[in-house]
């Protein structure tokens, strides 16, 4: 067996009799980053981890069975940072080669038109790409609000897929005539976002274990909002018992603004409004500095690593593994469709692996690395260590079956998680969420996505002027 494999040796499972469904044969069962069983299976019983093993001590009866035959099976991945409405605005022409915030500037003219049919077709599509791409718990900041409930229609949304979803509760409140970047349409008074944002909570967010739906508080950026407003918010998280999101630390430019407006650097802000708490998680993170990643990293603080988007907008990465190293929990985020354009958390996953070596040499990422990245850091972040990220016994039944083409794996004899990453492409075979099969075979279980399709296409086409 190969040195790098890590295999778990004991084989005294609590014996099971019958499950609501076994995932069997695999080539091998990543449990979590310390646990994983050749030709394994996994058995799920009330949307929860019942049992694993080696093959041949199977549960008797199952209710339904997959077969992931020479395939990988892994707890499913979990998205930190996304913007779900973007979709709406992919590869919009005018704004790819731009900075963030040429793009920023040239795009919110345009998301001024969201309404809920756009927030729910753009949530549903977005879903259904993150299911192809592995995903089973995603979170939204969703920060621009013309009109009033749309966060409620992508709850809704995700609620009817039978989608894991962390929505946060983003906002703006600096237009361009307070010095601000987006117009007076789509920013709101602090009174307002700070009465949606109790409601939101109130109304929606479920506590309790293995839950679907949460929500946290996400003010979109220390250049969009006030002073006021952040510190506001992060009182009611306290208050409410919420995790607080937003984007720090994404753009030298983001330093500039905010040496000239608050004669401190980022995170200095950051601290001195509160947000330097363990419930927070931010949005990118690149720029600080060693010692501003030591006070984050001591505070609890969690980053959503966001590859592709750190590539695209050409502004520099995260110091990931230096942030590791220091505790941080570090997590995968696939970020919004306009600075992305796609939401394949694996192939986020492969971009962390490629732009961890590209900047810390062969040695610096693996992997299983990527992989754990993508799990169990992004659990951490989302305050769900417990029960997502991971398959041991009692965790919440979110796993994946990898689907990597036959002639892209061949030769690929020795290390099944290097060759998930490396022998491109893959995507799901089975995406299961809750012990419920979403994708099946490569195929999306989710109603009426042609004419979901079909109706996106046609409001995109309205927001973009294209009419």
């Amino acid at each position: 067996m190969p040195d790098h494999q890590l295999t778990v040796q004991k084989t005294d499972f609590t014996p099971l009799s019958g499950c609501d469904l076994l995932v069997r044969d695999a080539r091998l069962l990543v449990v979590d980053g310390d646990t994983e069983i050749p030709g394994g299976w996994i058995a799920l019983r009330n949307g929860r981890v019942a049992a694993y093993g080696h093959a041949g001590t199977e549960p008797e009866r199952a209710a339904r069975t997959l077969r992931a035959t020479g395939r990988l099976v892994t707890p499913g991945l979990i998205n930190t940072h996304h913007h779900l409405y973007q979709n709406l605005t992919r590869a919009y022409a005018p704004a790819v080669n731009g900075t963030l915030f040429t793009w920023l500037t040239t795009l919110y003219p345009l998301w001024a038109a969201l309404d809920e049919e756009a927030v729910h077709l753009s949530a549903y599509v977005g879903i259904a790409e993150l299911l192809m791409g592995g995903c089973t718990t995603s979170m939204d900041h969703h920060y621009v609000h013309p009109r009033p409930r749309l966060i409620d229609a992508q709850i809704r949304t995700a609620a009817d897929l039978g989608f894991r979803f962390h929505a946060t509760r983003g906002s703006m409140t600096r237009s361009t005539e307070d010095g601000g970047l987006p117009p007076r349409s789509v920013t709101q008074t602090a009174d307002e976002v700070l009465a949606d944002s109790e409601r939101l909570v109130r109304t929606h967010h479920d506590p309790g274990p293995g839950a679907l739906t949460r929500v946290a508080l996400a003010p979109c950026s220390p250049f969009s909002v006030t002073r006021e407003l952040m510190a506001a918010t992060a009182e009611l998280a306290e208050r409410l018992d919420v995790r607080l999101h937003t984007h720090l630390a994404e753009d030298p430019d983001e330093d500039a603004y905010c040496l000239e407006t608050y004669d401190c650097r980022p995170v200095e802000y950051f601290e001195s409004v509160g947000w330097m708490t363990d419930r927070t998680w931010v949005a990118h993170c690149i720029h600080p500095n060693g010692a501003e990643r030591a006070r984050l990293a001591a505070a609890g603080v969690g980053v959503a690593h966001c590859p592709s988007s750190n590539m695209l907008i050409a502004g520099g990465t995260a110091a990931v593994q230096e942030m590791r190293a220091l505790g941080m929990p570090v997590g995968l985020g696939c970020d919004g469709s306009a600075s992305t354009d796609h939401a394949s958390l694996w192939l986020e996953a492969r971009g962390a692996l490629l732009l961890g070596r590209y900047r810390g040499g062969p040695a610096a990422m693996t992997a299983r690395d990527a992989l754990d990245i993508a799990t169990r850091g992004s659990a951490r972040c989302l305050g769900r260590a417990d029960e997502l990220g991971h398959l041991r016994p009692g965790a919440c039944g979110d796993l994946v079956v990898w689907d990597t083409p036959q002639v892209a794996l061949a030769g690929a004899l020795t290390d099944p998680v290097e060759a998930w990453l490396r022998c491109a492409p893959s995507r799901a075979w089975s995406t299961v969420v809750g012990g419920r099969v979403l994708v099946d075979s490569g195929e999306l279980q989710l109603p009426g996505l042609v004419e979901k399709l079909r109706e996106h296409a046609r409001v995109a086409r309205r927001i973009q002027g294209l009419d």
